[in-house]
């Protein structure tokens, strides 16, 4: 037998369809059955999931709602109100819970950040295995623990009154490691050829940190700032133990008196007279609603915020 005949029954070989393919056919249609299952549990999963979402939004927002449509809501505090009057607002409630936040973003985004960027840039040994570490701990620390923890420390050890920077002092603890893993995650998402670049231009490790990799991974940062800002809005625990409440507008963080949504709600919540539990619907639905637009917010600055490619 010559080359050329081996060559031309190869090809031959190659052209003959294939004898059987009905074990592929068998595979396929179980992978498919699988699949199909698979795909309908997921759903369903979904599905029951969302029910009690649902439910609760439609609770509050028929419940709390009409509230929210008078003017006098935004505009009046509870001064002067008891609980079988109608009327009065949240207003001090609104102030004292976007105060509370901006105290508490002032003092924890500038060390989540920073240290966000030491694990990522420069974390390497023993020192980064106990901050990340720490960091592990803080995620899983409940809000009452953090707030006994301050009280401890700030009543206790140095004998200071219940004020709202002791409030701001607990929900830093919360809100620290929120902001140190989703900025962590977004400065890991920063392509190392733009270090590696601004390296090989001479530019020093910090300015190229600075100048390439914080702008790269901005509007990431930003979004993690506002979901850890939307998490420690409807913290209750601090506010109970650390911030009395006030039907007055208190925006002294160092007053002593704290009137936030959270603790709103549950001054009025053991109330059965309609007025007071109209009210508490209503402290509830804006808590969501500050908190969608927070959500809402930090989507946009992901969306606009990030780099032009």
């Amino acid at each position: 037998m010559t080359a050329a005949d081996v060559t031309s029954d190869s090809n031959l070989a190659a052209l003959r369809p294939p004898a059987s393919n009905a074990g592929f056919s068998h595979r396929s249609r179980s992978r498919a059955l699988r699949n199909l299952v698979a795909r309908v549990v997921m759903w369903l999963a979904f599905l029951i999931a969302l029910v009690p979402l649902v439910w609760i939004l439609w609770s509050v927002v028929t419940k709390g709602g009409a509230l929210l449509l008078n003017s006098t809501w935004w505009t009046n505090s509870q001064r002067g109100i008891t609980d079988r009057m109608v009327g009065g607002g949240a207003a001090h409630a609104i102030e004292g819970t976007l105060i509370e936040a901006l105290a508490t973003a002032v003092m924890a985004v500038p060390i989540g950040v920073m240290t966000a960027i030491y694990l990522v840039e420069y974390g390497r040994g023993r020192l980064a295995n106990i901050v990340s570490f720490m960091v592990d701990i803080l995620t899983g620390i409940p809000s009452i623990v953090a707030a006994l923890f301050i009280y401890a420390v700030w009543v206790t050890t140095f004998g200071f009154q219940r004020v709202g920077f002791a409030v701001c002092l607990a929900l830093v603890l919360l809100m620290i490691p929120v902001i140190v893993r989703s900025t962590e995650e977004m400065l890991k998402l920063v392509h190392n050829d733009l270090r590696e670049a601004s390296y090989a231009l001479g530019v020093p490790k910090w300015k190229t940190i600075a100048r390439v990799v914080v702008p790269t991974a901005f509007s990431g940062i930003i979004t993690g700032i506002l979901l850890g800002l939307a998490r420690i809005m409807g913290e209750t625990a601090p506010l109970l133990i650390l911030g009395p409440y006030t039907k007055d507008i208190a925006t002294d963080i160092f007053g002593g008196l704290v009137p936030t949504l959270p603790t709103m709600i549950n001054q009025d919540r053991t109330e059965v007279l309609q007025p007071a539990v109209d009210r508490v619907w209503g402290a509830a639905m804006t808590l969501i609603l500050i908190i969608l637009l927070l959500n809402i917010a930090g989507r946009l600055v992901s969306r606009l915020g990030a780099p032009k490619t």
